[in-house]
């Protein structure tokens, strides 16, 4: 297994992470990239070429949504070190990704480090109608597609009733172009990205945190879509030797 590491976690992800713990985001902080890039990225572009089912769920009706959160990602990207051309973008790394706008989470997965979760109202709840999630923390996508926010959370103690109450008026109230933020911290004993894990199975988080080799941190940020109005909850996953 190639270990994928960052050297170090950003300074403002060092603090206390109380859930919910959001902070305002610049309109185009969704996105980085960092000194992991190459790296992750071809542990995705391999997860979605040979476990893409693990790792990538679209409901048709969430194409559009879709189709217009990589034409967000794309008007951003050449601040961050990007040649974006008509049909084909020119990576950080020195790939070049056809932009394909049929597969447009899929195009995502191979272009940018984070994962990206649709979640789009229906009722009263925001439900996952689709995600590239080549990084899941203790969680399994195919569990989680098609749910609402609340029973997404379901494994978490921390999370009970009053806690998925502020969280949803958090997904209601985001507004465009005024994006959210917070961070989390695991301690992991492995550090492999790809962590996908059945809500019946033990966590894999290791028992004692000052005994463990990693620190999992993610940058989570929700964003809305002007268009849409769906709502991303992006995920950017560092990975430090504790």
């Amino acid at each position: 297994m190639t270990v994928i590491l960052q050297k170090e976690i950003p300074p403002e992800m060092c603090g206390q992470t109380g859930l919910p713990g959001v902070a305002p985001a610049a309109a185009d902080d969704w996105l980085r990239v960092d000194d992991a890039y190459a790296g992750q990225m071809a542990a995705r572009a391999d997860l979605l070429r040979t476990r893409r089912g693990d790792v990538l769920y679209l409901e048709e009706d969430a194409r559009a949504a879709a189709c217009e959160v990589l034409e967000a990602a794309l008007a951003i990207l050449p601040g961050l070190g990007f040649g974006i051309g008509a049909d084909e973008a020119v990576c950080p790394d020195g790939r070049r990704v056809t932009l394909d706008r049929g597969d447009p989470l899929g195009t995502l997965g191979v272009l940018v480090q984070q994962d990206i979760c649709l979640m789009q109202k229906r009722g009263d709840a925001h439900v996952l109608t689709g995600a590239v999630l080549c990084f899941p923390a203790s969680w399994r996508l195919a569990e989680k597609a098609g749910r609402p926010l609340v029973t997404i959370h379901d494994p978490v103690p921390e999370y009970d009733a009053g806690l998925a109450r502020r969280v949803q008026r958090l997904f209601d109230g985001v507004r465009v172009g005024r994006p959210l933020w917070r961070f989390n911290r695991l301690w992991y004993d492995d550090p492999a990205l790809f962590q996908p894990r059945s809500a019946q199975e033990p966590r894999r988080i290791a028992p004692d945190s000052r005994a463990a080799p990693y620190i999992r941190s993610e940058r989570q940020c929700i964003v809305r879509m002007p268009r849409t109005d769906v709502v991303v909850f992006s995920i950017h996953t560092f990975v430090v030797r504790g």
